[in-house]
């Protein structure tokens, strides 16, 4: 009886908090620092987030990826994924290594991070954290893990896209083309070739300036 009180007590204080890391995560210095501070850190292939902490499902970038995806559109398709979770966390890490903000000429203005950033809040519901660096995200893993709550099942799945939402993901995908931009273009031309197949200067007459952008069709790489 005695015996196996103290077994309880000695597998119930060395109980690991875990976390479950998808595959690409596997040689980052998080996955490093997870295991060194003493947490679990089970792999396995996410269709959705990049780690699932109890019921939380959380996607993380770096400041740089944050604002790549950004541009490309690539992010907007993970949080509404995202939304498959009853939880979930978008993590942006490094503000104390990059500018989050950078007004120069070649960078992305503030104001449009900045609305961005509230779109996120408001439009996906998804809140947000700000890390130091991968170890202060560390912690904040290890802290959401040890608290209580219940595991939640990773089955989710990659959003499919309609083949009209795939035309203007196509499209959103050229810098300055938005959402507003991409679908009136494919109302008045209907497909993609079309539109490349379209004069510069008829598209100007549409969209503007933005029509600029379609002139890389015609450079060589």
């Amino acid at each position: 009886m005695f015996e196996n009180i103290f077994l309880n007590k000695r597998t119930k204080r060395d109980t690991k908090p875990k976390i479950i890391a998808d595959i690409h995560e596997k040689n980052s210095l998080l996955i490093s620092e997870l295991i060194e501070i003493g947490v679990d850190v089970e792999l396995r292939h996410l269709k959705v987030a990049d780690f699932i902490v109890k019921d939380v499902a959380i996607e993380r970038k770096t400041v740089s990826d944050f604002l790549s995806s950004m541009i490309n559109k690539r992010l907007i398709r993970q949080l509404e994924e995202l939304g498959q979770y009853p939880n979930c966390l978008l993590l942006i890490e490094g503000i104390e290594e990059q500018e989050l903000y950078n007004d120069e000429p070649e960078g992305i203005h503030g104001n449009a991070i900045r609305g961005f950033l509230l779109d996120i809040l408001l439009k996906y519901k998804v809140p947000i954290i700000f890390t130091k660096d991968y170890k202060d995200t560390a912690f904040f893993l290890l802290i959401l893990a040890k608290k209580q709550g219940k595991e939640i099942s990773i089955r989710a799945k990659k959003k499919n896209l309609s083949k009209k939402e795939q035309l203007q993901y196509i499209l959103e995908g050229f810098p300055g083309i938005g959402p507003k931009t991409a679908k009136k273009l494919l109302k008045k031309y209907k497909t993609i070739k079309e539109i490349i197949n379209t004069p510069l200067e008829e598209l100007k007459t549409e969209i503007g300036k933005k029509a600029e952008i379609f002139k890389l069709l015609e450079e060589k790489y």
